[in-house]
């Protein structure tokens, strides 16, 4: 079996990414690369998780995942993560932040951050698309 390099930069010079839970690149060599499609704060029944931003956001990078882990990977494959956080959770980024740095506690993905009008269910604050590197 194949091991995936994966090292985390975070030069000088540019802000500190660590402390909000996301690394400013990610350099990976491996073998497969996997594509993941946006994952919300819904359960395996599709029931919303909670109201709130913090508790929706543990719950997508719960099904990131599963998903990965149905492939044999785990969260730190992770290598890039896009969120989509809806207008509505505009002001409540620190929930996300701190599931981040509780899912990711080293070695963080590359990660950008949007803020959107709205996601495809008004009650859905956030969706997060991740890309991951598995080792053969």
């Amino acid at each position: 079996m194949k091991v995936v390099e994966r090292e985390v930069i975070n030069p000088r010079g540019v802000p500190n990414t660590l402390q909000y839970g996301f690394s400013q690149a990610v350099m990976v060599k491996g073998n497969y690369r996997v594509h993941l499609s946006g994952q919300v704060g819904v359960d395996a029944h599709e029931c919303l998780v909670g109201t709130d931003l913090e508790g929706q956001t543990f719950a997508a990078l719960d099904n990131i995942a599963a998903i990965l882990g149905a492939l044999g990977g785990e969260l730190s494959d992770v290598v890039m993560m896009r969120i989509y956080i809806a207008e509505p959770a505009r002001y409540d980024q620190e929930g996300v932040m701190r599931a981040l740095l509780a899912r990711f506690p080293k070695s963080p993905p590359a990660t950008s951050w949007m803020i959107v009008s709205g996601l495809s269910e008004p009650e859905w604050l956030i969706e997060i698309e991740a890309e991951a590197v598995l080792p053969e």
